[in-house]
């Protein structure tokens, strides 16, 4: 069922995300005077669709008005804009007037500034930015999840609140049996002396201070599951009321446990869940926040692509060599760079339903990550996306020579057909992801 949620959330908020880079193409080309015939959500087949008229009032006032358009006059060239609700939940589309850049007809894309053609074919990018930005906003007033190194916060402008990882199984006869903890018991912080305590935010971080401690006597700040009454009944440990804000429990306990030596299979013996988390909330800097951090995911999403393409040409390049482990070391970076990229099946049938379980927050988080990443992806120089049409155009600007219909066409069909290639090809990688 969370999976079949998941999805849901997931298909609902890429559509969202998509009509946000449709309206700010819609939004640039009415500021630029261009005709907008129709503006979709989702896609065809046509479901319903109104046309925007001018009425007279019994006063004889003119205003606009959206009217139903009759369903014999959908294949009718209208003169006004159409918007419609589509069949196919799975984006959105804004038909301009004359989209080539050699039309010259008035209210045409092509009749366009060149200036004026550049915010239209990136107001779409520019409204991804703004939707991350508004996101990202809110979500530094109601808590941000850490989640890279140097993540932007004003410091006299923060309050971190942390969720600390939860105990699910404790192993019988363990250190940590022995000390009185059980299931659903919290690790709140460590230490190694019982009086200067670190903070924990996820298990990787318990598993690195028992590795590093083994066979040590080490101390754990247990936030206890019903009370201290388990832990209380052990003699080294000691129970107290909670004065940090940030910790949800009436009482913590400072929990004493000899780990286990290196050589045993385990120093602890605790299973831990990964829902620690650490929320940094900002007030009046939330804005400021918001902008940085959308700069940063930006930078990381350019970087992660840049990554991804060296893998896959450098790895590609070693196939030829005919040394085998150059070839091996090769496909494993193919490989990385497949597993690094996912596509629509992947992020609705994947990733959204791991992210739901989690919360909305985590949700809500996802969903700036991947406006940032439809932004990034349009920018790229290629002819298909709205970075490659705008490049062609700059092109033969400079060049001083028209940019004819049959050209565009021959250039932006031949780019889509590979960026279609790839669609599929990342289409198939994340459907065997899903049955591994």
């Amino acid at each position: 069922m969370n999976i079949v949620f998941g999805v849901i959330i997931g298909l609902l908020i890429l559509m969202l995300l998509v009509i946000a880079h449709e309206f700010g193409h819609f939004v640039m080309a009415r500021k630029n005077g261009v005709v907008v015939d129709e503006f979709g959500i989702g896609f065809p087949p046509r479901a319903i669709a109104w046309k925007r008229v001018e009425v007279t009032d019994k006063n004889g006032n003119k205003r606009k008005k959206w009217q139903r358009l009759p369903r014999s006059e959908w294949e009718k060239k209208q003169d006004t804009l159409i918007l419609s609700l589509n069949f196919l939940p799975i984006g959105g589309f804004c038909s301009m007037r004359g989209e080539t850049d050699s039309d010259r007809a008035k209210g045409s894309f092509g009749a366009a500034t060149f200036w004026g053609k550049t915010k239209i074919l990136f107001g779409g990018v520019l409204f991804n930015w703004l939707v991350a930005f508004i996101i990202l906003t809110i979500l530094s007033f109601v808590g941000m999840p850490h989640f890279m190194e140097n993540q932007f916060y004003l410091g006299d402008d923060i309050s971190i609140t942390t969720t600390p990882v939860l105990i699910q199984k404790v192993e019988d006869d363990s250190p940590a049996a022995k000390a009185g903890l059980v299931p659903d018991d919290q690790i709140v912080s460590v230490s190694t002396d019982g009086k200067t305590f670190t903070d924990v935010y996820n298990p990787s971080d318990v598993i690195s201070f028992n590795n590093a401690h083994a066979d040590e006597t080490v101390t754990y700040t247990i936030a206890p599951k019903d009370g201290p009454a388990h832990l209380e009944s052990v003699e080294d440990n000691d129970c107290f009321a909670n004065d940090n804000t940030n910790i949800d429990a009436a009482d913590l306990c400072h929990v004493t446990v000899k780990l286990n030596p290196s050589s045993e299979s385990f120093l602890l013996g605790v299973h831990m869940s990964s829902t620690g988390k650490t929320l940094y909330r900002s007030t009046w800097s939330a804005p400021l926040v918001g902008a940085v951090t959308t700069v940063q995911l930006t930078g990381e999403t350019f970087r992660g692509l840049g990554t991804m393409l060296w893998q896959f040409v450098s790895g590609a390049a070693r196939q030829v060599s005919p040394d085998d482990a150059t070839r091996q070391s090769g496909r494993e970076d193919i490989a990385k760079a497949g597993d690094s990229v996912s596509g629509p099946v992947g992020i609705i049938g994947t990733i959204f339903p791991a992210f739901t379980s989690t919360g909305p927050i985590n949700v809500a988080f996802l969903a700036a990550l991947i406006s940032v990443s439809l932004a990034c992806m349009n920018v790229l120089p290629i002819p298909a996306l709205d970075g490659g049409r705008w490049l062609l155009i700059a092109i033969y600007r400079i060049r001083r020579k028209p940019l004819t219909k049959e050209t565009e066409a021959k250039i932006v069909s031949r780019a889509f057909i590979v960026l279609l290639a790839l669609i599929i090809l990342i289409t198939v990688l994340d459907i065997t992801k899903l049955f591994r």
